[in-house]
């Protein structure tokens, strides 16, 4: 491989890093720093001060220079950092001043993609890098950081060595019949299987907090036209994204911002109120407001609590326990929130109605995005739709479609040689279906995994990381 460089933290900025890796990192390094002693007899993992060079070897800044020799460097190949300062002109003539002496620009994830080549990282953790960069809560980065220390590589381990016991020994018997090997039988395949499927499918379990850890939950706000669904955008982002006025269908296009509830990321959109109009602009906002509910893994439906239970409000609530229903017929979790509780208080609050037309009395909540009573008590509700579970079991969640997908496919081939096993298929045609989902594991990890999935893989990625 070739020497690589790229600036990792650039400004501007009080400090600026340009990270260096490759075979001939000490050497062009050393061509560019100059300290009290050359670059390459240095002591590894030091900070050391001295002038940092520009390609006509003039001096262009003064920083700190620091090597790692490969046997215990992030990449696995001699590896330098300098700490200069941030200045995006200085940074990049540092850069500059690198390729002159022999480095060239890597390219997105290149360094931590030669940390997967060298075996300092399965792929887990290499997303796990990419999910702590991008981590937008202290939950999402806790558990990016645990599978960064090898959280869900430690929990797929058992898996693996179990179905490589039972092939193993299966193959060493046909391979060398006058050794006196113990052959794996019938009910100790089995048993293998079983235990590997019950643990992918525990496994397979953790996906859904994985996902809302990592990317959130989108969560459709809607309910009739001046219910409040604006004002409650604006009172959980904690300032004004959308526009609120007295005047009906205000809303007429979805309004996205993303808010921390209770410690779960939600991806709020505001929709245009729900209702029957002629206005083709508007008619073109409800349309979306009902795509937005549709694609929402929670909605919060809102409900104007200024509006009185009686006979000459029938109207109004006919459309709201019409929406009542569609909204509880998503089969999706959803909570309701009655709005301008400042106004009414809370006897206004119409369980009835909830528990007539949605049977989900338990979902309610009074809320005044006013005065701000009654948003902790959405926070908890959102936390107990959403729990963060065990601090424990951070960095053992399956967090993204590539890694669901591979568990599954190994699921099913153990499922699939278990059926086989169970309707008296010998154990070696049963054991195609334990290789299969040992090829799967292997696709996860990185031991198996195609050329193109590891490019895609570190495609995400920014340079210099």
């Amino acid at each position: 491989m070739d020497t690589i460089a790229a600036i990792a933290a650039g400004g501007p900025s009080a400090i600026g890093v340009v990270r260096v890796s490759g075979p001939d990192c000490f050497a062009v390094c050393g061509r560019v720093f100059r300290a009290a002693r050359p670059f390459g007899e240095q002591e590894a993992r030091r900070m050391v001060l001295g002038e940092i060079l520009d390609r006509e070897g003039r001096c262009l800044d003064r920083g700190l220079a620091v090597r790692f020799p490969g046997s215990r460097s992030y990449t696995g190949e001699d590896s330098a950092e300098f700490h200069c300062h941030g200045s995006p002109v200085v940074l990049r003539e540092v850069l500059a001043a690198l390729f002159a002496a022999g480095a060239r620009q890597a390219g997105p994830g290149e360094f931590t993609k030669r940390a997967f080549l060298n075996g300092r990282l399965d792929l887990t953790q290499a997303e796990a890098v990419i999910d702590l960069i991008d981590a937008e809560t202290a939950a999402a980065a806790r558990n990016a950081a645990a599978q960064l220390d090898g959280g869900l590589r430690r929990r797929l381990e058992p898996i693996q060595e179990a179905l490589l016991d039972v092939t193993s020994r299966f193959y060493a018997v046909v391979d060398y019949p006058d050794e006196d090997i113990e052959d794996a039988g019938p009910e100790e395949i089995a048993a293998a299987l079983r235990g590997a499927e019950e643990a992918l499918t525990a496994l397979l379990d953790t996906c859904q907090r994985g996902k809302v850890l990592k990317r959130g939950v989108r969560t459709a706000i809607v309910g009739l036209p001046n219910a409040g669904k604006s004002s409650l955008l604006n009172a959980l982002a904690g300032y004004e994204r959308a526009i609120v006025t007295d005047v009906p269908g205000t809303t007429r296009d979805t309004v996205e911002e993303s808010v921390l509830c209770g410690g779960v990321l939600l991806r709020l959109v505001d929709t245009a109120g729900l209702r029957e109009t002629e206005d083709q602009v508007e008619k073109l906002g409800v349309e979306r407001s009902r795509r937005a509910m549709e694609e929402a893994e929670l909605i919060l439906l809102v409900r104007d609590g200024a509006v009185e239970v009686c006979p000459e409000n029938k109207a109004h609530w006919e459309a709201e326990a019409a929406l009542l229903n569609q909204v509880a017929r998503t089969g999706k979790p959803w909570l309701c929130v009655e709005s301008k509780c400042d106004l009414t208080g809370p006897h206004a609050f119409s369980i009835g109605l909830i528990e007539k037309h949605a049977n989900n009395p338990a979902a309610c909540l009074c809320v005044s995005s006013v005065t701000g009573d009654g948003l902790d008590k959405l926070e908890e509700a959102v936390a107990a739709l959403f729990p963060a579970g065990d601090p424990g079991e951070a960095g053992s969640f399956l967090t993204d479609q590539r890694q669901e997908d591979a568990a599954r496919r190994a699921r099913d081939a153990l499922r699939r040689g278990r059926a086989a096993l169970e309707g008296g298929l010998t154990p070696d045609a049963v054991l195609t279906d334990a290789e299969e989902a040992l090829d799967a594991l292997g696709e996860l990890t990185g031991r198996t995994a195609k050329e193109e999935i590891v490019e895609r893989i570190f495609s995400r990625f920014c340079v210099g990381k």
